[in-house]
């Protein structure tokens, strides 16, 4: 099949699925709704609003630091999951990489620009994940984001039912994350992020070949996957930040502020500019000059 045939294909596929996935979304809605009227799950609901109670240490409030790795790690992900899309969509790639100088003994590493950025990019990654790991053990900001008790399960399940019936649960997040955030950011943090960095380095040049723990096959399976969580994470993160009350989550998270200003909101909209823009540069006519800086690039 030709590109422009896979593309027309691609594009009636996507124009079932999205009044599909509108309509499926109606319906769990309305299930939604009609169990929040059945008196055990009113019950249920009532005895499990949404929030487990923190340890008498746990910090309040969301210093700057916490903004600016949130940013951070916002924006070093769009070059990677931008450039992961290239390498998997991408069959003849504009430019290659290649180190000046290779080890002693060993076959120079040629890979695709797309590679080089997809790699450096997962470098600053995990350097600011490594940076906020140290930061949140020593201010003890942790202790928000891990669960602390075993009812963070039906709370979590009571929170889900709240968002899907659009009758949200009480929205207290300076103080304390509901229990499906404390769920979430758990997986997202200390599971997702660790497993596309295993499974990452198993599938690049820099894996040693003796090390064969981690099958190629599993890495395969599921690297890609998770690229697709982190996206799908986003995606409902930003969309429950600006539809719950976007002016005091964008405090939160942008500005540290627990007012009603418009700080959070100005500095959401620069740092939405600047990933745009990191979306658009992503590519190898604009990363060869960069590379470059690091190595030898060639057709």
């Amino acid at each position: 099949m030709s590109s422009k045939g896979a593309a027309r294909s691609r594009g009636q596929q996507l124009a079932w699925m999205v009044p599909a996935a509108l309509a499926a979304l109606v319906v769990v809605v309305l299930v939604a709704r009609w169990l929040r009227e059945v008196p055990a799950v009113a019950g249920f609901v009532n005895d499990y609003p949404g929030t487990t109670e923190l340890p008498e240490t746990a910090p309040v409030g969301l210093p700057a630091w916490v903004g600016w790795q949130h940013f951070l790690n916002a924006f070093l992900l769009v070059f990677i999951v931008r450039s992961g899309w290239l390498i998997r969509t991408t069959q003849r790639p504009k430019g290659h990489w290649q180190p000046r100088r290779a080890g002693r003994g060993r076959k120079p590493v040629r890979i695709s620009l797309n590679l080089w950025l997809h790699l450096a990019a997962d470098a600053l990654w995990v350097l600011n994940g490594l940076v906020f790991a140290v930061l949140i053990v020593v201010t003890g900001h942790w202790m928000r984001l891990v669960p602390t008790s075993w009812d963070v399960f039906p709370h979590a399940l009571s929170v889900a039912l709240q968002y899907l019936s659009l009758d949200w649960p009480t929205h207290g997040s300076w103080v304390n994350y509901n229990a499906l955030q404390v769920l979430s950011y758990f997986l997202t943090v200390f599971v997702a992020a660790p497993l596309a960095l295993v499974t990452g380095l198993r599938m690049s040049p820099v894996w040693p070949a003796s090390w064969r723990f981690v099958p190629m096959s599993l890495a395969r399976a599921l690297h890609f996957p998770l690229m697709v969580y982190f996206v799908a994470f986003t995606v409902v993160h930003v969309t429950l930040v600006l539809a719950t009350d976007a002016q005091g989550n964008l405090n939160h998270m942008f500005a540290a502020r627990n007012d009603g200003s418009w700080l959070g909101l100005i500095y959401f909209g620069v740092a939405l500019a600047l990933m745009v823009a990191a979306w658009v540069v992503a590519k190898p006519v604009f990363t060869q000059p960069v590379a470059a800086l690091t190595g030898k690039v060639t057709r």
